[in-house]
């Protein structure tokens, strides 16, 4: 099948397919199934059978976007500030603390292997993001319930935000030790920490906006299907406009599930969410076997000692950073033991930040190998934390007691 020529159409059939026997063999092998999506990807992308041209991967770029955007907006569903309320406010110390740790561990770590303060700090900024797309998807298969799942849900829904921030200040701080002789350090700093600042602010004001709209069109609808298309409306336009304003499309599809649930009766949320659970396993066949078609596995053997390095200092940090935020603030036990493993998928967030990071190197004579390397080895360490963090995130719930028959 190497070299086959199948039209994008087709090519996405193929995948479809191949993506449900992957994902019931990886059952069957009780793994995680969307193990069996990415697995369905990388045989039939670039990397093995090269069914599908990089031509067409461009051409299906949006629907990542759209399954990205309705796994954002179902995170956002499930926070509701009463059930927020009951972890207490040790979630949002959580939130801070495993953000922070992983980039403090991450940047030693790398600083002490490297003595580059520039690639440490920029390598450290990478850490905190994590990718909220695996963690659902098992969440959703094994019907998770319960205290972690909470946690879970609440934990990878905002630490991309806060992510974000600390991104900010690490490559305004690594702009610093590049431009110190050639720009003002006021200058330098303060055109590094307003765009994401702008970024989340505007992306949780966006949601708002839209989740209010939302919510006023779903309580005259009654009707599952039209409903569900009232869904794929505001999703499609919290992609796009943050597309377009250069926002975040997770947080602000997020948002918008957060507002809708936290200002709609209980029967409403629940029955208007129903039918987007119902297609919620399409979404992540497609949403997996995409991610699985750009892995380029030629990388891994290039991972090298900094890759692994990033890969340990960031579980580390993560692990710690739950550890502390969680004893200190007295939490539940099962969210004290499990929550560190549910928080290790790294990949889409990760990958965008390297890529803006190589985009601004650039622009700085001498600078461009550090983002080119930055960028190539977030990239394999993607293909990594995609594997681990899901079967993770598996023993995590089934450790906790919180899984149930009867997923998507």
């Amino acid at each position: 099948m190497a070299g086959l020529h199948l039209s994008s159409i087709s090519a996405l059939g193929l995948l479809l397919i191949c993506g449900y026997g992957g994902g019931h063999l990886a059952r069957r092998l009780k793994l995680p199934a969307l193990l069996g999506y990415l697995a369905a990807g990388v045989l039939l992308g670039p990397s093995a059978l090269k069914v599908f041209s990089r031509e067409q991967l461009r051409q299906l770029e949006f629907i990542t976007s759209i399954a990205l955007g309705c796994i954002a907006f179902v995170i956002g569903s499930e926070l509701q500030l009463s059930s927020l309320k009951k972890l207490g406010r040790g979630i949002a110390v959580v939130i801070v603390a495993e953000s922070l740790m992983a980039f403090v561990v991450v940047a030693g770590a790398l600083f002490w292997l490297t003595q580059d303060p520039v690639l440490s700090l920029l390598f450290g900024a990478m850490a905190p993001a994590s990718a909220p797309a695996g963690t659902v998807a098992v969440i959703q298969e094994y019907n998770a319930k319960g205290t972690l799942t909470k946690a879970l849900y609440t934990v990878v829904g905002f630490d991309d935000g806060f992510a974000v921030i600390i991104f900010g200040f690490a490559l305004a701080l690594a702009k610093v030790f590049l431009l110190s002789a050639s720009a003002p350090l006021a200058q330098v700093v303060l055109q590094g920490l307003w765009q994401p600042l702008r970024e989340t602010g505007l992306s949780f004001v966006l949601g708002a906006g839209l989740g209010g709209f939302f919510s006023l069109l779903v309580r005259r609808e009654a009707q599952a299907p039209d409903r569900l298309i009232i869904i794929f409306w505001a999703v499609l336009s919290g992609v796009g406009l943050a597309e377009r304003w250069h926002l975040s499309p997770i947080l602000v599809c997020m948002m918008v599930g957060f507002f809708f649930v936290n200002v709609s009766a209980t029967y409403l949320a629940r029955d208007t969410r129903a039918p987007l659970q119902q297609v919620l396993g399409l979404i992540f066949v497609l949403f997996f076997g995409l991610a699985g078609l750009h892995f380029e596995v030629a990388l891994l053997p290039d991972l090298g000692l900094v890759g692994l390095v990033y890969i340990l200092a960031r579980v580390i940090g993560k692990f710690i950073g739950v550890w502390l935020a969680t004893h200190f603030c007295r939490m539940a036990e099962v969210i004290r033991r499990y929550l560190g493993f549910g928080i290790l998928s790294q990949a889409g967030v990760a990958i965008g930040l390297a890529l803006l990071v190589k985009q601004e190197l650039d622009k700085i004579p001498g600078a461009g190998l550090i983002g080119t390397h930055i960028l190539s080895t977030i990239t394999a360490t993607s293909i990594i934390f995609e594997i681990i963090g899901p079967l993770a995130a598996g023993y995590a719930l089934k450790k906790a007691g919180e899984t149930r028959k009867g997923g998507y």
